[in-house]
């Protein structure tokens, strides 16, 4: 009976994930959409962001699963649509960086404080272990993500 109740609710994840990922997809393009962005583009915005200062185009291929050649025609959008600029490395004249501008990502934090401005009220009935719970999911998630990319991206070799 325990094997069938833990099918019925993997079986339950399962619908529920895959609802979970399509609505984020779509939540995602019409965002993009209302930037002016590819949907690609404005997740490699929303990792520059993360990143602790400017990044080569190299990293940029290494944030989203690209090619190198990929993500230079990425780095290309996002300089024409006015979010980065590229930069001369101080230290190594050779190196180019990708710098994001701030009065334009503080646009975009605007834009996504606007849109997600109920999102932390989902979680108030949660306490800190369900919280960490689902921290580790997503960690755990993000990581097998990664992993699928580039085993699928190798396959296409």
């Amino acid at each position: 009976m325990a094997g069938t109740a833990r099918k019925r609710l993997l079986d339950e994840l399962s619908t529920v994930s895959r609802r979970y990922m399509a609505s984020y997809a779509l939540f995602n393009q019409a965002v993009a959409d209302r930037i002016g962005l590819h949907p690609t583009d404005l997740q490699c915005l929303n990792l520059l962001t993360l990143e602790d200062g400017p990044v080569t185009t190299g990293r940029v291929a290494e944030l989203t699963g690209l090619t190198t050649g990929s993500a230079t025609r990425l780095v290309d959008r996002l300089e024409r649509a006015g979010y980065v600029v590229r930069q001369r490395d101080a230290a190594d004249r050779r190196k180019v960086l990708v710098v994001t501008v701030p009065e334009k990502i503080a646009e975009f934090g605007r834009m996504w404080e606007r849109l997600g401005g109920g999102w932390v009220a989902l979680f108030d009935d949660l306490d800190d272990s369900e919280l960490a719970l689902l921290i580790d999911h997503m960690r755990r998630t993000t990581e097998f993500s990664a992993e699928q990319v580039a085993r699928l991206r190798a396959e296409r070799v």
